[in-house]
């Protein structure tokens, strides 16, 4: 039997960054990054993308249970994405709103520097953000103008909340209910 060199006790008083959140982050940096590298980004986007449908229909579920509604108004979604971003650790908030689409900022990612030249996370916020709105509006493009991943000092989303000329022309994902 080997004596512990190391007392117990002061295991656990060590000053060690493994808090459930920032293990969390680092977990999903990892994977995306191994996704990136083993399959490419745009394909490492799909698989976040699958991943962020899910997670965007059980937010929408539970703000909407929430605020005792059964369709979120385009109002109540930029209230809705924002709040959910900043409860997540962004800083995001409504640069524009308007019939046609919502224009997002952000200055800090969710994901902190974790996020850096690591675009496939990016989906995270996209497919969040689309399906949220499309299953409250039956539609829904999302076009991440600047985003913190791509080096960028911080975030500029925009949500085509019908079909436009401009959401036609414009790059992105398109959503529908």
């Amino acid at each position: 039997m080997t004596k512990s060199l190391v007392n117990e006790t002061a295991i656990t008083a060590v000053d060690v960054s493994l808090e459930s959140d920032i293990f969390l982050r680092n977990l999903f940096r990892e994977l995306s990054g191994a996704l990136q590298k083993v399959v490419g980004t745009e394909e490492a986007s799909e698989y976040i993308s699958q991943v962020a449908k899910s997670m965007g229909r059980e937010i929408d579920r539970k703000y909407k249970s929430a605020l005792q509604v059964y369709n979120l108004s385009p109002k109540q979604i930029a209230e809705v994405l924002v709040d959910f971003k900043n409860r997540i650790q962004g800083d995001f908030f409504i640069l524009e709103e308007s019939d046609e689409k919502i224009v997002f900022g952000n200055r800090v990612c969710p994901f902190g520097e974790k996020v850096l030249n690591n675009p496939s996370m990016c989906m995270m916020t996209s497919n969040v953000f689309g399906s949220i709105a499309a299953e409250n509006l039956g539609y829904a493009k999302v076009e991440l103008q600047e985003t913190i991943a791509k080096g960028d000092s911080g975030c500029r989303v925009v949500i085509h909340l019908r079909l436009t000329k401009d959401a036609e022309n414009s790059p992105g994902r398109e959503y529908f209910k």
